[in-house]
């Protein structure tokens, strides 16, 4: 392991461990409480009431603290049922919940809000699970990969949504993170390199491309983002100046990126090879390389996207199967539209990564083999 190679993640490392300390979004709600685990002793289901296949009432729970202020005393919490499948819980016996302690305490008597099941402890597992694996099959690269995974969710949580909620435009703003991903994570994977350099410049060639695919067909297909989940409530959240069609094209832009990186290093390390092979080769035939190393990936890539955009509406496909909807008919529903848009989109922009990056790394690779820009520098 070299010293390079150590500094440069012991920096993203402290970068990390600062953006800890960067507030989150402002919040224009509190919640007035703070969540604390609890055990549920009792339940009471006698005021649920069913309509069909769906439950609404006042699940009645009586549940033990296992932290906080009042850690071991007993105390009554109510869930509400409001018959929405995707929001509503309900807990038996022994499940661990997350309560809200209020924030001037509570007494006997008093009812607190059963919020949902306490999930942390197995989420932590798997991270954990995940680390331990990562670093086992890739070792110092895994570790590299490791911090720029967690770089990649600090960038995305602490920076780009309290900025697009500050009214920032969230498009701009989108490509602006994945620009600071693709470089942070080129340079842990290839360093500064002409490899790491090609790549990174196909890359945001293929973004910057993606973004304005989606900036003109979210108009021309009448494309809002009032699709994606959850944007009514961020309305009525105290943000009903956001821009719908700037977030969708945003979420496009950054859903498409992580494939769209993974494409133009393949490109990248496999013209470099090339080139590292056979230092002669003119630009030409570089660039002829990486365009038929493209083609055997864009293929497998393009329908992984399909496949990973589909999956998350198999049911709404399945209603429109069961109900007999017609192609022609479910293709022109608004919410088919928008997924039809990431979809094409970003397949597009994967696509014209390869010659974007073919033509870079043909540019930077020939005649001279593969060596760090110091070295050459020197």
């Amino acid at each position: 392991m070299k010293r390079g190679d150590v500094i440069p993640v012991l920096a993203l490392a402290a970068l990390c461990a600062a953006m800890w300390f960067v507030p989150a979004a402002h919040p224009l709600a509190d919640d007035c409480g703070e969540p604390v685990r609890a055990r549920v002793v009792a339940v009471d289901d006698s005021t649920l009431t069913f309509t069909g296949l769906i439950e609404y009432g006042t699940q009645n729970l009586e549940v033990e603290l296992l932290g906080g202020p009042a850690a071991g005393r007993r105390f009554r919490a109510a869930n509400e049922m409001r018959a929405q499948l995707d929001l509503d819980k309900k807990f038996k016996v022994g499940d661990v919940a997350v309560v809200t302690w209020p924030t001037g305490g509570a007494k006997e008597g008093d009812t607190l809000v059963a919020r949902d099941h306490w999930r942390l402890g197995w989420a932590g597992f798997l991270f954990a699970a995940f680390c331990l694996l990562l670093i086992a099959f890739g070792g110092w690269t895994g570790a590299k990969a490791l911090f720029s995974f967690i770089f990649s969710c600090f960038t995305v949580w602490k920076l780009l949504i309290p900025l697009c909620l500050n009214g920032w435009s969230a498009a701009g703003v989108s490509f602006v993170a994945v620009s600071a991903l693709t470089a942070v994570i080129m340079y842990l994977v290839a360093g500064f390199t002409r490899r790491g350099i090609a790549a990174f410049l196909g890359a945001i060639l293929g973004v910057g491309t993606s973004l304005a695919l989606a900036w003109f067909f979210t108009r021309a297909m009448h494309v809002t983002g009032a699709t994606m989940p959850f944007v009514q409530a961020l309305l009525y959240s105290g943000y009903s100046s956001l821009d719908l069609a700037d977030i969708f094209m945003g979420a496009v832009i950054l859903a498409s990126s992580g494939a769209l990186m993974d494409l133009a290093m393949d490109i990248a390390a496999g013209v470099d090879e090339v080139a590292r092979h056979n230092p002669t080769l003119p630009p030409r035939a570089l660039f002829l390389s990486g365009l038929r190393i493209g083609r055997a990936v864009v293929g497998t890539m393009t329908t992984t996207l399909l496949l990973a955009y589909s999956g998350g509406y198999l049911t709404l496909l399945m209603v429109f199967a069961a109900q007999g909807t017609p192609p022609s008919v479910f293709l022109n529903s608004t919410l088919v539209s928008a997924e039809m848009v990431k979809t094409l989109v970003g397949s597009f922009g994967l696509v014209l990564v390869a010659p974007f990056t073919a033509f870079a790394a043909a540019m930077l690779s020939s005649g001279k083999p593969s060596l760090t820009l110091s070295r050459v520098a020197g």
